[in-house]
């Protein structure tokens, strides 16, 4: 188990990194932390591993602190985002280096290189040097130098960023279900929000050095706790629309919506809030509904098997999903239905909630 209270992290100038942090991510759990660039969530890594030193607070590491210990006395192992590989190397020593480090016997160390390389698949390139390595196999190489400490926790910067989409895809996979054959914490650093959808067990976003929502990859998708969140995850971002309270209703540009489920009887007749709807959870029709928002069609794009569809409805713009074969023309008259138990209300940019 990682624990981590009230970790600041402030840089000469004042720049704050890390704005009092307070984190506990379980045994065995594949956690990540997802944010845009500079929100903090690399230093945070790096905090954790002592590569960087706290202003204030603490780290805990298997219920021992270890916020004043040497990064070598953490019992952590780190992977970069270029791996860090010692090109003089051959693959055997890059994965025995550690090993070295803590003064294992020669021998000893190379059958564990010899082990762990097997089992990621580099069985014909322990005697190859990274510069005759592909991008996915130096990422294995860097995995298995990694479990070669048989450390209490992997730490991940941004491992996969430098792989072309299709090995991406196919090291996200192999990632995730070596994590779950070793059962080892890890923590997860991506600015990639799919990424962290697909793979972590947990997940915390982060802005300007504070954690704004933790949860499963479920709940930040679906309950966005603020409109931050909400707009940054999602492969296509959240609709969210200016609207005012109307009874047991919502206007939108003139459209009325049903005030969603999850905020009945919290709101006031009168007030201005934020409606929250993912393009996803909308259902486009043609003709007129009840409870629907409706425009002009202005750009249909095609994601393979389904459109996104836009609509200028009044001066806002809408999207919705699409089935393949239903997408409207542009220019079309088009409507959108909102579903009523995954619509969403921001008051001042928090959820407003039961």
């Amino acid at each position: 188990m990682i624990s981590l209270s009230g970790l600041t992290k402030v840089y000469p100038g004042g720049v704050r990194a890390l704005d009092a942090v307070d984190l506990t991510i379980a045994d065995g759990e594949f956690f990540a932390l997802l944010g845009p660039s500079g929100c903090g969530k690399t230093t945070l890594l790096r905090t954790i591993a002592g590569l960087e030193t706290a202003t204030s607070g603490s780290v805990a590491v298997g219920g021992r602190d270890v916020t004043s210990l040497q990064p070598g006395a953490r019992d952590l192992a780190m992977v970069f985002q270029d791996y860090a590989l010692f090109p003089h190397m051959d693959v055997t020593d890059n994965i025995a280096y550690p090993l070295r480090i803590k003064k294992v016997a020669k021998g000893a160390r190379a059958a564990k290189a010899r082990e762990v390389g097997e089992r990621l698949g580099l069985a014909q390139l322990m005697d190859r040097r990274p510069g005759q390595l592909s991008g996915g196999q130096q990422q294995r190489v860097a995995l298995a130098r990694v479990m070669a400490t048989q450390a209490q926790a992997f730490l991940f910067d941004e491992p996969l960023s430098n792989l072309d989409a299709r090995l991406r895809l196919e090291a996200r996979t192999f990632l995730k279900k070596l994590q779950r054959e070793l059962g080892v914490t890890t923590v997860f650093v991506t600015h990639d929000q799919a990424e962290a959808l697909a793979m972590a067990d947990r997940m915390a976003v982060m802005e300007a050095g504070r954690i704004r929502q933790i949860g499963t990859p479920a709940e930040v998708f679906q309950r966005p706790a603020s409109t931050f969140v909400a707009s940054f995850i999602g492969s296509t971002p959240m609709n969210l629309l200016d609207a005012t309270v109307r009874g047991d209703s919502l206007e939108v540009s003139g459209c009325k919506v049903a005030v969603p489920s999850s905020a009945a009887g919290l709101l006031t007749d009168g007030e201005e809030i934020v409606y929250g709807v993912r393009p996803e959870y909308m259902a486009y029709s043609a003709e007129p509904a009840d409870g629907a928002l409706g425009g002009m069609v202005s750009i249909v794009e095609n994601l393979g098997a389904s459109h996104l569809v836009t609509l200028e409805v009044g001066d806002r713009v809408v999207q919705t999903v699409v089935p393949e074969g239903h997408e409207p023309a542009m220019g079309d008259d088009g409507y959108a239905l909102p579903r009523a138990d995954r619509a969403l209300v921001y008051r001042d940019g928090d959820l407003v909630s039961r």
